[in-house]
């Protein structure tokens, strides 16, 4: 499994609506994020690899949380579609013997992307949470993408009788609530560097005792 560095695909996305300045302001801060990490660079480094004053990205961006925001925003929409395509034909490429297989699969390969992504993981996150408007903005949209690839999945194990006869939509209600509060609580909230294979087992079981259809009772 490979991990992608996602400052490094950001630097590919162009925006036409950028200014000669900002585009360099971005172009250095994608370049000095993905060198140094988010947390090690400073705005005064990226105004000088940009060629601006640093009062320049205070007046165009306000703080470098901010400046990293207006990059992963656009990328998100712009590209999430594919990345979830993508994720979904990684953890795919083999035909799982069950759901659980394809469920740890799925949650190795997000903890992976996350860990190697783990400034603007973290950043996004803290944003998300005291922002209302991001929040608006950028929940909808990606709970839907993921649903409508994960709709399939479920759907598929459901007709091997696996899961539990229960709508669609509640099994993935519960995906995103168990996994994404996992992650979301190992990274943010206990600040982690990664999660390892026996916690990934925890949140398995437990998404499995939930949804899993259990085997009929002999009358």
């Amino acid at each position: 499994m490979t991990t992608r560095n996602l400052f490094n695909e950001i630097l590919a996305v162009k925006s036409a609506q950028r200014t000669e300045k900002q585009q360099r302001i971005v172009e250095a801060a994608i370049r000095l994020f993905a060198e140094k990490g988010y947390s090690n660079t400073s705005t005064a480094e990226i105004a000088k690899a940009a060629d601006v004053s640093e009062a320049s990205i205070f007046k165009q961006y306000g703080t470098k949380d901010k400046l990293l925001l207006s990059l992963v925003v656009p990328y998100i929409k712009e590209m999430f579609p594919f990345e979830a395509d993508e994720t979904m034909n990684q953890v795919f490429s083999s035909a799982y013997s069950d759901f659980e297989a394809f469920l740890r699969a799925l949650l190795k390969n997000r903890i992976a992307f996350i860990t190697e992504n783990r400034d603007i993981f973290l950043v996004l996150i803290k944003e998300i949470i005291y922002k209302e408007e991001l929040k608006n903005e950028l929940f909808p949209y990606i709970a839907e993408v993921a649903a409508t690839r994960l709709t399939k999945i479920v759907e598929l194990f459901q007709e091997r009788d696996e899961l539990a006869d229960m709508p669609t939509r509640s099994i993935l209600k519960l995906l995103f609530t168990v996994i994404g509060g996992f992650v979301a609580s190992r990274f943010v909230l206990l600040n982690r560097e990664s999660i390892d294979d026996e916690e990934v087992e925890d949140v398995v079981r437990m998404v499995l005792d939930g949804i899993r259809k259990l085997p009929a009772k002999n009358s």
